[in-house]
């Protein structure tokens, strides 16, 4: 890292930090505006505490399976000593803005298990999650750990190639919460002879949640480079060509539905993570565009056909868009349709599912050792009564409600 170029770099990082941690504020609000209003108060509590568990899980733990890195050093080596520690706290921001794409994993599991989780066993699984799968995942893929790139390059002609984390971040995240829905079943009422599905308690809050989630991922892709100099105007056109995509894909094969509309958009931006720098943009809109058929067709299968409650759809929309993005990157990423090369289409098939069954099985060990150590599910009463009350001892209009 050159001398002048260190003081943009620690800048320029710390805006991507900022802007992906605003992201969870977004999936609060998606969860908020989606789940029944007696459920709201712990849609918005489960995210600030997921996140502050996922960041000490990440600062103790994960940061150093990921990157043999620790912080348990004196203030002045943290700030710059020329080795370990770039200088003017470089490693720092680097590691706030990790760490909020690390704490992304456990906010797309609570939208998928929302309004029937006990609340401290999720908050232990999201600092498990944080703290030793996702970094011995994420090692793997961007730090090089184990030889296991090396092989892939060596075998299947290339690196397994994530810019900015289709499968390290969403496909991992899908499927280890698909592992948590399965594993709390249903909710109360949601299937059975009297079931049906639950409407969303607010259409402007779920579009809220969307917009801020939006904003931030231009901040999650765009400075994934982490610095100036490695940074490209083309992954901003890729990603924003791909939100379109999806918004317009799922517009039409949802039929206007604002929850199918708004999640068009994150399926999109989803799916172009990993290729968002090397593809050509009419492949990032057609990757985009094929995100959204797959969120809106998939919801439906997953919710009515499979009988498999995730509220948010967070399987579809992180575990399969993502899936479908680490593929994607080894298809419109080759030079032959536009791309700028580097990937073949096997390493990136093979990255991609093998991330997916790395998160399935270690959500299932995960969750199956947690509930024989306690109970993860809220009773049938607590659930009646809302998690807000059952929790939270409060609504989310207490004026109103008391």
């Amino acid at each position: 890292m050159g001398a002048p170029n260190v003081g943009l770099d620690v800048f320029f990082v710390l805006i991507g930090a900022i802007l992906v941690f605003a992201m969870h504020g977004g999936f609060a609000f998606l969860e908020v505006g989606t789940v029944r209003q007696k459920n709201q108060v712990n849609a918005l509590v489960k995210i600030i505490v997921d996140f502050s568990i996922s960041v000490l899980a990440y600062f103790f733990i994960g940061y150093w399976i990921a990157y043999g890195t620790t912080f348990f050093v004196s203030a002045a080596q943290l700030s710059g000593d020329g080795g370990v520690f770039a200088p003017q706290g470089f490693t720092l921001v680097k590691f706030f803005f990790l760490a909020t794409f690390a704490a992304a994993v456990p906010a797309i599991i609570s939208g998928g298990i929302a309004e029937r989780a006990r609340f401290w066993p999720q908050v232990v699984a999201a600092g498990l999650i944080v703290g030793l799968i996702y970094p011995f995942f994420e090692g793997i893929v961007w730090n090089g750990n184990y030889g296991i790139q090396d092989w892939f390059a060596r075998t299947l002609g290339a690196p397994f190639h994530d810019f900015a984390g289709s499968v390290v971040v969403h496909a991992v995240g899908g499927w280890l919460a698909l592992s948590a829905v399965l594993r709390l079943g249903p909710r109360l009422g949601r299937y059975g002879p009297n079931g049906g599905p639950f409407l969303p308690s607010s259409i402007p809050w779920l579009a809220l949640g969307t917009w801020l989630l939006c904003i931030g991922w231009f901040g999650f892709n765009v400075m994934s480079a982490q610095s100036v100099e490695g940074v490209t105007g083309l992954v901003a056109i890729n990603s924003l060509l791909a939100m379109v995509g999806g918004i317009f894909a799922a517009t039409i094969a949802g039929k206007r539905d604002p929850g199918f509309v708004h999640n068009g958009a994150l399926a999109g931006l989803v799916a172009v993570c990993a290729g968002s720098n090397i593809m050509h943009p009419l492949g990032a809109l057609a990757v985009g565009s094929v995100a959204g058929l797959i969120f809106v067709y998939c919801f439906h299968l997953v919710q009515e056909r499979f009988k498999v409650d995730d509220v948010l759809g967070v399987w579809p929309l992180h575990g399969l868009c993502g899936l479908w993005g680490g593929v994607a990157a080894g298809i419109f990423g080759l030079e032959a349709l536009g791309g700028l090369g580097g990937v073949t289409f096997l390493s990136q098939l093979v990255g991609s599912f093998g991330g997916a069954v790395f998160a399935l099985v270690a959500g299932f060990a995960l969750y199956a050792i947690i509930s024989a150590l306690t109970t993860i599910r809220l009773t049938d009463e607590e659930q009646l009564r809302g998690a807000d009350i059952s929790i939270h001892s409060i609504g989310a209009n207490p004026e109103r409600e008391f």
